[in-house]
């Protein structure tokens, strides 16, 4: 009998026990509330004893050594030895985080046991023969007291500037734990006309000369965990006294979470009942394939109803499995909101604040695309709502609230789109100290005259912030220009509504797929170019005598009380085109990162629903263009990227 090859099996117990570890998540998270449902106990034990078993059944054998403690732990309190008290929920909970982290690195082929999870593993074991987790954590804390320094190596990946992270900040606090020398590796810095003002080239090797607790440095680095490369090693004065399993502690690599993440993106479970649906329309299709096929050899007058009703029918079909099909690639938000609770429940204890989170509309369902995308903005807009929107219990009490504050998130449709809001009933934005800052930065000449909406739209200028001291978590402000631009590179739009002392709304609404847009066709001489709708405010036929020429060839031209730049597609993209009189062809207002620019193309053929191929992918990538859509007629149009055009438009008019 030949041997069954275990490995293929590897990628559905990882995925299996991400799963059980968000169950086990969630349910610690319930008993940490006062929950005393004895249900939520045993999810907790099954999500470890599953893990135990699938661990030793693969080889992983750190692993199932690390969860057979945790599981005794909860046999102690499933059988009522042992009280569920807060101190049990708390290290579970960093159990959990610590065996994901194994889990991955189990995935990656790498040692799964780290100096932390000994650690961690030590402090369970303490625990379960009778005591508790403070003996191994003063011993650990005895340990740190030998510690003289930290030697920190940071590698961003790329893309790290676009999370609204920014390595300087990072730095200005590190330096706040003592001293700090830093060096600089520009080794992979490009030439200057190969750089990208997004991306992240340099690497930094750090030494902070201090004995600083391991907690407080990484602190430091939190909101980029998964989003570099990170080794954090102390430096020990002497030999440790204690052999404790955190006497020489060494970071978790901090791209075990990204290679997490990468395996989760590669699949989607769907319900029975999608693919029963697929495939009762692929038998309907065979159908309608058979019933014309016996037109292939000619139609006489007789059979031209039978035939209309064959194409009618086929159209029909195709509608319906494309839904269909579709509907496979869309997932229920709550797989994004139930990070949250856990997220708000470690701020709140960080920050000394009372917060209730609601979730409303888990079941509403977009794009996996989509999903994975919008987890970062919606991460940003928590922690600036915990950290500088709601306030300190005793503030609240002083202004006549609750001690409590309330964090709403909730999704639903609303026409072809999804909304999410993100809602506070905190202390609002500060209109006085947003203008004070705008002005101060030159932004805007004074506030005078502007509505409370203009001086909100301010926050999202880029950096601004109205905070006295920048914090490890958030600075009002910091990071709403990446919220904006990563939303709108999703094909949405961002809205804040707030009202002083009583707290502040933040709007996302986001297409419910990106592999199909709703589109407004336009000619251009030979070429056809898709405006996508969502991107489309009006379009207008422009008397000559409204448009007004600017220094460098510039165009503008009135609209609406505004003087709006005037963009020609045919200039854009080297094409020729038919009509160049500003009077003879149409001009789509578009808008996007709040820039409202103008369009100018020969004529409107129509509007579209158009299936988006990668540009990129097939040829390579054009400035102002987002992809590319097979027509009726089978020839291809182009995709035009709004974003990209108004950015274009703003280098040339800085130029």
């Amino acid at each position: 009998m030949s041997k069954v090859d275990l490995a293929q099996f590897h990628k559905a117990f990882h995925e299996e026990s991400l799963d059980g570890l968000d169950a086990m998540e969630q349910a610690l998270l319930a008993l940490d509330e006062g929950a005393t449902d004895p249900e939520l106990i045993n999810v907790v034990f099954r999500a470890a004893h599953s893990i135990k078993g699938g661990a030793a059944t693969f080889g992983f054998t750190d692993v199932a050594a690390f969860t057979h403690v945790a599981e005794n732990l909860m046999d102690e309190v499933r059988s009522g030895r042992r009280p569920m008290e807060k101190a049990v929920v708390e290290l579970l909970l960093r159990s959990g985080d610590t065996v994901r982290d194994m889990l991955a690195l189990s995935m990656a082929g790498q040692p799964a046991a780290t100096p932390e999870s000994q650690a961690l593993l030590a402090e369970l074991s303490a625990m379960v023969s009778g005591g508790t987790a403070a003996p191994v954590v003063a011993k650990a804390a005895a340990v740190a007291e030998e510690i003289e320094g930290w030697d920190i190596a940071l590698r961003p990946f790329d893309y790290l500037l676009k999370t609204g992270n920014d390595p300087a900040r990072m730095f200005r606090e590190l330096a706040t734990l003592g001293p700090l020398r830093v060096t600089c590796d520009a080794s992979k810095l490009p030439a200057l006309a190969d750089m990208d003002a997004s991306s992240s080239y340099l690497g930094w090797t750090l030494g902070l000369d201090a004995g600083a607790k391991r907690v407080a440095v990484e602190g430091v680095f939190d909101w980029v965990d998964g989003d570099c490369d990170l080794s954090i090693v102390p430096r020990i004065a002497a030999p440790a006294v204690v052999a404790a399993p955190a006497a020489v502690p060494a970071a978790p690599p901090r791209a075990v979470r990204e290679v997490a993440a990468s395996s989760e993106a590669s699949s989607v479970r769907v319900g029975i009942e999608k693919i029963d649906t697929l495939i009762n329309l692929v038998g309907e299709l065979v159908i309608t394939q058979s019933m014309l096929s016996q037109f292939q050899d000619g139609v006489d007058a007789s059979q031209l109803e039978m035939l209309r009703q064959g194409l009618a029918q086929l159209s029909r079909h195709t509608r319906e499995l494309q839904e269909s099909v579709m509907s496979i690639r869309m997932l229920p938000i709550s797989t994004v909101f139930n990070r949250f609770p856990r997220l708000v429940r470690d701020l709140a204890q960080k920050l000394d604040k009372k917060v209730v989170l609601d979730l409303r509309g888990e079941t509403t369902e977009l794009d996996k695309t989509v999903l994975e995308k919008i987890g970062d903005p919606l991460v940003h807009l928590v922690r600036n709502a915990i950290d500088h929107g709601l306030e300190v219990p005793a503030k609240r009490l002083a202004a006549g609230k609750g001690d409590t504050g309330t964090l709403r998130m909730e999704a639903f449709h609303r026409g072809g789109s999804i909304v999410v809001e993100v809602a506070d009933d905190g202390a609002g934005l500060n209109r006085d100290a947003i203008v004070a800052k705008a002005v101060q930065r030159g932004i805007i000449a004074s506030g005078d005259g502007m509505s409370d909406d203009a001086v909100a739209e301010l926050i999202f200028e880029a950096g601004f912030s109205t905070a006295a001291a920048t914090t490890d978590l958030s600075g009002r402000g910091v990071g709403m220009d990446v919220v904006r631009r990563n939303v709108m590179d999703l094909g949405g739009t961002v809205a804040i509504r707030s009202v002083h002392g009583s707290g502040t709304t933040f709007t996302i609404t986001l297409p419910l797929t990106l592999a199909i847009i709703d589109g407004l066709t336009a000619a251009v001489g030979a070429e056809t170019y898709i405006v996508p709708l969502v991107s489309i405010v009006e379009s207008v036929q422009v008397k000559p005598d409204a448009v007004r020429s600017v220094a460098g060839g510039g165009e503008l031209f009135r609209f609406r009380d505004h003087w709006l730049p005037i963009v020609r597609l045919y200039d854009v993209f080297g094409c020729d085109g038919q009509r160049r009189a500003i009077d003879e062809g149409i001009v789509i207002v578009v808008e996007g990162e709040g820039t409202r620019i103008g369009l100018f193309v020969d004529e409107l053929i129509g509007q579209q629903q158009a299936v988006v191929k990668s540009l990129e992918a097939n040829y390579r990538r054009v400035a102002g263009i987002s992809g590319a859509t097979i027509l009726a007629d089978g020839s291809v149009a182009l995709i035009a990227d709004v974003t990209g055009l108004v950015r274009m438009q703003s280098r040339r008019k800085a130029a």
